[in-house]
Formats: structure tokens, sequence, C-alpha cells
């Protein structure tokens, strides 16, 4: 723990004592698994709590629209190669969350953390992390968080007040490559950038942004003012469908999650692992390969005769990289949506989906805003039915592998939902 006198010791001492009684009063009640209680109570008492709980230890930041869950994941995974880690595995990003996080491991070496994209500034600010690793940055939740720019220009002057920490971007990002572009000691990541619809203009100068045929380069079409070029950096970390080029040399990468954005994001975790913290690669990228589930995601279940294949979307980026990874020839699909605060309850983005690709699939629409995404369904010319509660939807699918494609609070309800069924199994 950092330095205090007597009177803030005390206080600390005070807020971490009352933080678990919280968090065993949260589980003993069955009110919640205590993740966020201990940090929303100890914060409250001594609001340093976070400085101290860090104790200059090495620490990983991990941010981004999306992608933040795994790649922590698969950073931490990587660092208890070689350390022992604090983490927020239960995807708690935010201040209570992060507390929490330090109070469960107080004696791990290192801290390796995703943090909420308008929580990076002050969280940056009091662990002085040694690594901040940039995923991607596209529309969501607006009526929470405002307009992406807002967002890239709050992680730019975050880091440039870290001029000492390693920043790993992902330079198929635009807005992330704005975000790091002045910074003096970055890896530069081909992470991928499959969602585009964000970053049309430059968002450091006037201009548009030009790319290239076969995606490997963008550019801006006028200069920045300094009369610099905005282009894509040449990265030092890319990803092919089998392998993983690195500075170290190009070396096979076997992930057990599916997906070309999981590519991307183990390639950040890796190269953070790599080149901020010394970790080997081979033990690295072993590591990264060994995550096949994040707080339930990507896992398989089971109820009744149906396999249940669980995924998580948050927005339209996530959205489209999720449909991606559906099993078109499983024999049902599910897509349960809800609009609460968490979810942001502006669902217009559903416009912004394609899934007009999923033409000659059958898709039960299910959560408390399905109708909205039965509509949706309907101007794209896909056969659907309209079953507003997911454990319904999925009984009503024809028995074998069921597709469960669902957004934050939905996907949370669902897990609870099936968990309480007499034919649920695990």
């Amino acid at each position: 723990m950092s330095e205090k006198g007597p009177l803030a010791r005390l206080r600390s001492r005070a807020a971490l004592t009352a933080a678990r009684l919280a968090t065993t009063a949260s589980r003993a009640t069955g009110r919640g698994a205590g993740g966020m209680i201990g940090g929303l109570v100890a914060g409250a008492i001594d609001p340093s709590i976070m400085d101290s709980l860090g104790g200059r230890r090495p620490a990983a930041l991990v941010t981004g629209t999306n992608g933040k869950s795994t790649t922590t994941r698969m950073l931490a995974e990587a660092l208890r190669s070689t350390h022992t880690v604090a983490t927020n595995e239960g995807g708690d990003n935010m201040d209570a969350g992060i507390i929490s996080a330090l109070m469960a491991t107080p004696d791990a070496t290192h801290i390796a953390l995703e943090v909420d994209e308008l929580h990076v500034p002050h969280v940056a600010e009091r662990l002085k992390p040694q690594a901040l690793v940039l995923l991607n940055l596209s529309r969501d939740q607006l009526d929470r968080v405002g307009e992406i720019n807002k967002i890239e220009r709050a992680l730019r002057a975050a880091v440039k007040a870290h001029p000492e920490m390693t920043v790993v971007a992902n330079c198929d990002d635009v807005l992330i490559t704005s975000v790091a572009f002045d910074h003096p000691n970055v890896v530069w990541v081909a992470a991928g950038g499959g969602w585009l619809g964000d970053s049309v203009t430059n968002p450091r100068s006037a201009g548009h942004i030009v790319r290239s045929a076969d995606g490997e380069d963008w550019y801006a079409t006028q200069p920045l003012d300094d009369g610099r070029e905005f282009r894509r950096p040449t990265p030092a970390y890319s990803v092919t469908d089998t392998h993983l080029r690195t500075p170290h040399g190009e070396v096979e990468l076997a992930l057990s999650l599916p997906g070309r954005a999981n590519r991307g994001n183990a390639a950040q975790a890796i190269a953070a692992a790599v080149e901020a913290f010394g970790v080997p690669l081979d033990k690295a990228v072993a590591a990264a390969a060994t995550v096949d589930d994040v707080a339930g995601r990507y896992s398989t279940v089971h109820l009744a005769e149906h396999d249940i294949h669980l995924l998580l979307a948050k927005n339209p980026a996530g959205w489209q990289e999720a449909l991606s990874m559906v099993d078109r020839d499983a024999d049902g699909l599910v897509i349960a949506v809800n609009g609460q605060v968490a979810d942001g309850e502006d669902l217009s983005w559903l416009w912004d989906v394609t899934f007009e690709d999923f033409s000659g699939v059958s898709v039960k629409a299910a959560g408390e805003r399905g109708t909205d995404l039965a509509v949706r369904l309907l101007y794209a010319d896909i056969d659907h039915e309209l079953i507003h509660d997911p454990i319904d939807a999925i009984r009503a699918c024809p028995p074998g592998r069921v597709e469960v494609l669902a957004n934050y609070t939905a996907f949370r309800d669902l897990k609870k939902a099936l968990s309480k069924q007499e034919d649920y199994r695990a």
C-alpha cells in the first residue's frame, strides 16, 4: 500500500473491514456475487482506497468498446505463467468492481484490469499502469456515454498524461490509432477493424478516411495541423487465420474461442504480456489459447433436449462480430434483446446490424424488446417468431443445438433463469 498517515491508515482499515462484511452479506443473502458491493462500500468510506490497494504494483489496463473481458482474461492468464495476478474476471469494470478485484487478491504481484472507457483517465491516474491496451472504439450506449469522439478525446488525454507506460494499440481502428498516435511508446497491433461505421472521418483534422481494397491500409485525405500524415501505422504484431506474426518470429495461434475478433484480442493480450511485462512469447501464446469461457460467454449448456451455445453482444460492432460466430447449421437460433439502462435504452442501433445476412435461417425473437427485434427482422425479410420469454423461445426450437445470442441484461437474466430449470445441466 502507498504511504499514509495514522488517520488515513485507520480509514483504509475501516473501509476494508466494512467492504468485506458487505461482500459476505451479499453472498449469504443471495443478492449477488459480491463483485460490486464491497467496492462501493470501501470507496464511499475511503475515496483513496484504489490508490492504496494498487500499491504501485505493475498494472495493465484494458479498454475499448468490445473485447475487454476476453482480452483481460487472456492477458491475466499470460501474466499468470510467470506472476500472480489480481484481476476483475467478473467483468465489473468501473470503480467499485476494480476496488473489489484489488481487495480480493491483495498479495498478487501484478494487476490486469478491464476498465470502462470513461473510467480510464482516473483509474490510470490512481494506478499508474505499466501498460494500457486499447482495443477498438465504436458507438455503445449513446444515452449513457455520448458520441464516440468524446471518448476518443478523453482517452487521448489519458494517454498523453502517462508517457512512461507502454500502449498496445489496434492500428486497424482509426479512432484507437488517433488516441495513441503521439505516444512515445506504442506497440501497434493489427487486430482487425470489422466495424467501420464510426471511423469515416478524420478524428484529428478535416477530411475523410480512405481504405485500401485489401483492408491492409487506411489514410486521411488531409494532413494533421502540424503537417504530418495520419495513416495506419506499421504493425509489430498481426494475425492470420492460423498464425501470429511478432517481432520475435511467427508462431501458430490456435485458440479455444471462435471468431476473427478473438484472434485480434489474443494478439493484443500477447503483445502486452511480452512487450510490457517480459513474459516469454511461447508462454503467452499457450496461456491465451487455454481461455475457452469468459463469464459464461461462448459456453455450451443443456436444457432438456437442447444444447445451448451462448453468445453475448452489446452494440452494433459486437453484434456484427457475434453474428459471424453463429453456427448456421444449428437446429435453432434465439436472439434476445432487452433495453435496460445497462444495455442502453435506445435500440435504434438494431437498424445498423446486417441481419439480412441470415436469409434462410429461422429466428426466435425474444427478450423485453423482442418486438423491436421482430420489426427489424421483418424488414430484413428474415423468417422469425416472436416469443418474449427466452426460455420458452429455446424450448420452441427443435431438439438439438440452439444458438442463443443476447445483449447484456438479456444474457445475464437468461443465465439466472436457466439455472432454475429442473432439466438444466451446465
